[in-house]
Order: structure tokens, then C-alpha cells, then sequence
């Protein structure tokens, strides 16, 4: 285990709060964030925040050089394993080998099969000094998609369901504009702008109108705050019936729509992703999403749909929004599940957070074997 000062948590946790900037515009690629040290001072820092622009580690060496720096004999601290091959940039660690760093302090390993050790290796064989391990934590934190969808395949689900305090979610005519308020549906369009794509039914954006975009009017001063404009989630429709014609407003507005269907396409309809029909087809359509370097999906969808993410075992976090309204017996259930004959089959899952969102209430979830 690698000793770290007191100074290397205070380095590495500047990294942190710079990779953080960058978690509405990096995707596919992981949020990084790069401090430089020489002299216990700060020379350069910076963070990665769109793919195919500057890496944390390349963006923070101009940056020193810019002030008239040298990085010969420094200390870079960053959140992730410097890469090592040419992607849409070259690799961070020759970068910083050309550079004659002494030292580089990584908060954890990049589980990239294109890199995963590789970064480290190329800097140690260079004669720089690698310690890894330094607020792993909270640096895995910084990336769940992008991590879940290198170690599983998949990407991380997150289910979004609003309800009442009786827990249902439109009235049985299916009207539910609108059960929450105002500022936990701004919540809701910040949830959307940090997620890579959202994942919702045919029959969902027919019944609701549905378009599945970032209202950027709804997020207050938090469009002004990005590095670069704010991209919009790739809508994801599971439309195996082929219902969707093009003419729906969803394929009006900027951004990707990808069409999943189970067999050939009747129509030509957007993008279409193909994934025939098998026992676990929800299964492999994120195995094919992930393909697609899709790192989070936001789920908002109906009962159907939402029940059968959760049975299958592929809802990472559960978000639920609980107004302070009734609407009764014959109002729409929030999810549907098969029956249970014994609690013990019963799915546990833990609160991880819960907070007051204007009169509403929002509620986070884990499956509970996730947390053991």
C-alpha cells in the first residue's frame, strides 16, 4: 500500500472537484481531472470535457506552460490511469513522459482493456515514479457508468419513477402531467443531463408525447456553467412493434434517437439497433447499447417496461419522486411484477439518499446486493 502525505489528499482532491466539471459533456469517454505540483505549488491543472478535445492530463500541461512553467521534476496528480494508446487523441502517458514528470500519483487504475495497467507501465518504464490507490473511492464514484459498462458490459440503469402518496403514477385515463412540481421536475432534467442516453418505450412517447430531451430552460444557471454547450442524451426507444412513424416530436428535436426493435424494420425510422428476440432480450439489448459506448441510461418509461428492467436484475439505482397527492385505487400502478408466493423472494433494496425537492420528495435506491 502506497504512504501518501497529507499534501497528496489535498492535491488529489482538487483533481477531484476538477473531473467533476466535466460530468454533463465527457461522455462516452470518463470523467479525469489533473493537478501538477512542483515546489508544493500548484503550476497547472485541468480536466477532460468532451471526447475528442484534451484529455485531463494533456489540458493541465498547457496550462502550466501557459504560466510560463516547466513540468520537468513535477508531480501529477489525476483521477484515472493516464491512457496509453492512440484513440481520438494520443496517449496521456507518453505525454508525460516527453514532459520529464518525477512522479504521478493516480487515484485508480483505468479498467479500459485499451489501457487497464498499461498507462502505468509506460510511465514507470519512462523512470517516473507511479503510486496508485490515493481516494480510490471517491474516484470510482466520479465514473459509475463508465466503469460499470467496462467490468460488466453494460451500461448502469437508472429508473426514474414519479408517484403519489399512494404510490401511483397517472390516473387510470393515464394522466399524469403533472403529479410532481416544478423545481423536482427541473431535478429531473439535471438527472437527464448527466445521463448519456434515455431509454424509454413506443408506446410511452405515443401515450405522453413524449420527447425525451433536456428542457435547457429548466436548469437554471447550470447550462452557463460548462466548459462546453450541453449535448443532449441519445433517446433510446424500445419500439418492438414497429409503431413509431417519424412524425412524433422527439425526432423533430437535435440529437440522436435509436429505434430497438427484434426483427427487420418495416419502415426506416431514425437509427435502428437490431437485437433479436431471446429469453434475456433486455439483457442483450444493453450489451448492445454498451457497444455503442452508452455508459448511463436514464429510464423513464411505464409499468410494463419499468417492472420488467427490475425482474430481470438491471436496474443499478432507483430514483423515485413522491408528490403530496392521492389518486386513488383505480389510478395507474407504479411498476408491474410478477406475483410472489414467498417474502423471501422478495427484491431488498437500500435507501442510499433521500432530500426535500420543493414540496416533493426524492428517493434513492440500490439493490441491497450491491451494497453488501
Amino acid at each position: 500500500m502506497d504512504d501518501f502525505s497529507a499534501l497528496d489528499y489535498v492535491y488529489m482532491a482538487r483533481a477531484m472537484r476538477l473531473a467533476a466539471k466535466g460530468r454533463y459533456t465527457t461522455p462516452p469517454n470518463p470523467n479525469v481531472g489533473c493537478v501538477f505540483v512542483k515546489n508544493q505549488q500548484i503550476i497547472g491543472e485541468g480536466f477532460h470535457s468532451k471526447a475528442g478535445q484534451g484529455h485531463a492530463e494533456v489540458n493541465a500541461m498547457a496550462d502550466a506552460r501557459a504560466k510560463g512553467y516547466s513540468l520537468e521534476g513535477s508531480t501529477c496528480y489525476v483521477t484515472l490511469e493516464p491512457c496509453c494508446h492512440y484513440g481520438r487523441t494520443p496517449p496521456c502517458a507518453q505525454a508525460l513522459s516527453d514532459a520529464k514528470v518525477a512522479r504521478v500519483v493516480m487515484a485508480m487504475r483505468d479498467p479500459n482493456p485499451k489501457v487497464a495497467g498499461g498507462g502505468k507501465s509506460m510511465l514507470e518504464q519512462a523512470g517516473i515514479t507511479v503510486q496508485t490507490g490515493l481516494l480510490a473511492t471517491q474516484a470510482e464514484q466520479l465514473n459509475p457508468g463508465f466503469l460499470l459498462r467496462m467490468r460488466l458490459g453494460r451500461p448502469r440503469v437508472r429508473l426514474k419513477i414519479a408517484i403519489s402518496l399512494d404510490g401511483r403514477t397517472a390516473l387510470a385515463n393515464g394522466q399524469s402531467q403533472w403529479i410532481t412540481g416544478a423545481l423536482a421536475r427541473s431535478d429531473v432534467q439535471r438527472e437527464r443531463a448527466v445521463s448519456h442516453a434515455i431509454l424509454s418505450t413506443a408506446q410511452t412517447v405515443l401515450a405522453d408525447n413524449a420527447s425525451l430531451n433536456v428542457r435547457v430552460n429548466e436548469l437554471g444557471s447550470l447550462a452557463e456553467q460548462l466548459a462546453v454547450p450541453l449535448r443532449q442524451p441519445i433517446r433510446v426507444i424500445i419500439d418492438r412493434r414497429q409503431q413509431l412513424s417519424g412524425n412524433e416530436p422527439l425526432f423533430r428535436l437535435s440529437g440522436r434517437v435509436i429505434r430497438v426493435i427484434d426483427r427487420p424494420a418495416t419502415h426506416t425510422v431514425g437509427e435502428t439497433l437490431l437485437v433479436k428476440q431471446c429469453d434475456n432480450w433486455l439483457e442483450k439489448v444493453l450489451y448492445a447499447l454498451a457497444q455503442l459506448e452508452i455508459n448511463d441510461l436514464w429510464v423513464e418509461a411505464g409499468a410494463t417496461m419499468s417492472g420488467a428492467l427490475l425482474s430481470a436484475g438491471l436496474v443499478d439505482e432507483l430514483i423515485v419522486y413522491q408528490a403530496a397527492v392521492t389518486l386513488g385505487d383505480q389510478a395507474r400502478a407504479m411498476l408491474q411484477l410478477d406475483d410472489l408466493t414467498e417474502l423471501s423472494a422478495a427484491k431488498r433494496w437500500v435507501l442510499t439518499s433521500q432530500c426535500q425537492v420543493g414540496h416533493d420528495l426524492k428517493f434513492v435506491y440500490q439493490p441491497k446486493e450491491a451494497i453488501l
